[in-house]
């Protein structure tokens, strides 16, 4: 697979949330591999027995890839947790320079079955976690010559059907990408890039594997890395000159030039690739 040249991140700091496992991992060590501070948050340092990865195993692959890890347990549904952490890497790194919100939480079930409580944690986790932490890290991000917030959100796709689908979910990812889209204005003039990232075809991600079983999901899902290389391109860019975007990770990854994919499959085939949630070409599901 032939990989484009990108800019490097090379003694910057970035923070990365829902780093123990999947998408979160891999993009901290890809960040790792340029030589870069990476603080790593995630809500327990615990091993679980029913999910693979700590916060321990992603910092030790984040130094053997040659950077620096700052493991921080932080629940980002805790405002306090996250303004120590933030305070934690800003002291450690001597600023910050790229947020990643990553953290989310998966749950598609329909409104007469999903619990009010899980419901609440579906908006704590994926709206309150990014404004949090990016409220906390505003200042250091002001003050870095490069500021980019990255968002693990979806284009705002308002087909009724989708939403219709698990609205619950739905309404928690689609106000993180509003994230997006208003703090891409608001910060314009700093500035501070902010741009969402979504995957174009299913990602064996911690979530999908947890909810739907890892054979179901590698037999048609891409491994979590295409996201990491597609993040690195995104936030090593001029942040003057890229803000306010819906990126998917093959638009990023085509566009620098890369247009065989294969490595990243874990499906057999690439017809058994499924498109990912709602993307304007993927018909949306019957309700």
């Amino acid at each position: 697979m032939r990989r484009a040249e990108h800019r490097t991140l090379k003694d910057r700091a970035i923070v990365v949330t829902g780093a123990s496992r999947g998408i979160g991992r891999e993009i901290a060590v890809r960040a790792a591999r340029d030589g870069a501070k990476v603080a790593l948050l995630a809500k327990t340092a615990a091993a679980n027995a029913k999910i693979a990865g700590t916060l321990t195993d992603t910092a030790e692959a984040v130094r053997a890839a040659g950077g620096q890890p700052l493991p921080l347990v932080c629940d980002v549904r805790d405002g306090d947790s996250v303004d120590a952490a933030i305070a934690a890497t800003a002291k450690e790194f001597g600023g910050i320079d790229v947020v990643v919100n990553n953290a989310g939480a998966l749950d598609l079930r329909r409104t007469p079955h999903l619990p009010f409580k899980s419901f609440q944690r579906l908006l704590a986790v994926n709206i309150g976690g990014a404004f949090a932490v990016v409220q906390a890290a505003y200042e250091c991000l002001r003050r870095s010559d490069n500021a980019h917030v990255l968002n693990i959100s979806p284009p705002l796709n308002l087909a009724p059907s989708w939403v219709a689908a698990h609205v619950g979910h739905t309404v928690g990812k689609y106000a993180e990408s509003l994230l997006t889209l208003g703090w891409a204005a608001e910060f314009a003039s700093i500035p501070i890039a902010v741009n969402s990232l979504w995957p174009a075809t299913m990602v064996a991600s911690t979530g999908m594997l947890a909810s739907m079983g890892e054979d179901v999901v590698k037999s048609q899902a891409r491994g979590p890395a295409i996201m990491a290389d597609a993040a690195h391109v995104i936030v090593t860019r001029n942040a003057a000159d890229c803000s306010g975007n819906f990126f998917t990770d093959e638009e990023i990854l085509r566009g620098e030039g890369i247009d065989d994919l294969s490595g990243y499959r874990l499906a057999a085939d690439e017809d058994d690739l499924a498109p990912n949630f709602y993307l304007a070409s993927t018909p949306p599901p019957r309700i």
